[in-house]
């Protein structure tokens, strides 16, 4: 049985990227009638809940759409040591990363945090192992930046941000989820209490009913909402939230770039909280 994440690789490759079912199957490593069958099974939910008007009929299809396939794990094949204490260093730095962009700066942790913090969850290594590491890291994640062009509908950016308000006469702070479209100013804002799975999901629903549409692509940043885990040097684990938003948004942004049949925010917490 698949995962979510191989489920929702092909259904984009195949709708948005219009890739063949067989060049699919080599790329997530799965068989091609496999792969067949789970686009056919994508596609007749697709269609019946573009069909139906009963809100209980649409809530069924759109849990089944995003539900992720259950499979045996008891077969599965412990992850190296090696590979595990990597994965967690590149989301510590990763996290620093974020941190310094939200302008928690102190809040980074330093080398020796990095390597208490492995300690307590148990992985046996050096400090001067984990020095080299991240030194080896940084040294290969040096960036060059190519500005890129998009059409209208095509590219949108989310990130969080902050917002400093007097309300009732106190001072707070809420975080703001920001949504950037590339091609155009247009700029659309939520505020929250704090930057959880739901409030990123309701800010997306949320933005999606406003504009009464699906953009193409969206961009995240490496925030732990978004991201499970690393796998590697540069290959990410979107988590299970982003996966369920990306299944259900590909059938109407598969239509046109901008579709015209976005979730209501209702039918999302209903089934988030089912």
């Amino acid at each position: 049985m698949i995962t979510l994440n191989q489920k929702q690789k092909i259904i984009i490759s195949y709708h948005r990227d219009k890739k063949s079912q067989r060049r699919i199957a080599r790329e997530v490593g799965l068989n091609r009638r496999t792969v067949a069958r789970y686009i056919k099974d994508y596609d007749q939910k697709r269609a019946q809940l573009l069909a139906v008007a009963d809100d209980t009929q649409k809530e069924e299809l759109t849990a089944d759409i995003i539900q992720a396939p259950s499979y045996d794990t008891s077969s599965r094949k412990k992850v190296k040591l090696t590979e595990e204490i990597l994965t967690r260093i590149q989301f510590y730095l990763q996290e620093n990363k974020h941190k310094k962009k939200e302008g928690k700066g102190k809040q980074q942790k330093k080398k020796i945090d990095i390597f208490e913090a492995l300690q307590e969850e148990g992985f046996a290594i050096g400090y001067t192992t984990i020095c080299n590491t991240i030194r080896k890291i940084q040294q290969e994640s040096k960036e060059a930046y190519i500005r890129q062009e998009y059409a209208p509908g095509e590219v949108c950016e989310f990130d969080w941000g902050e917002a400093k308000l007097t309300i009732a006469g106190k001072s707070r702070i809420l975080q703001m989820a920001v949504f950037s479209p590339t091609w155009s100013d247009y700029r659309h804002g939520e505020l929250y209490a704090n930057q959880k799975t739901e409030s990123f999901a309701d800010s997306h629903v949320s933005f999606f009913e406003a504009i009464g549409g699906v953009y193409r692509e969206m961009v995240y940043d490496n925030a732990r909402v978004m991201v499970a885990r690393f796998v590697g040097h540069s290959e990410k684990e979107p988590t299970e939230a982003l996966l369920k938003l990306s299944l259900y948004y590909t059938a109407f942004a598969s239509v046109s770039p901008i579709a015209t049949r976005p979730m209501k925010k209702d039918m999302w917490n209903a089934l988030w909280n089912s």
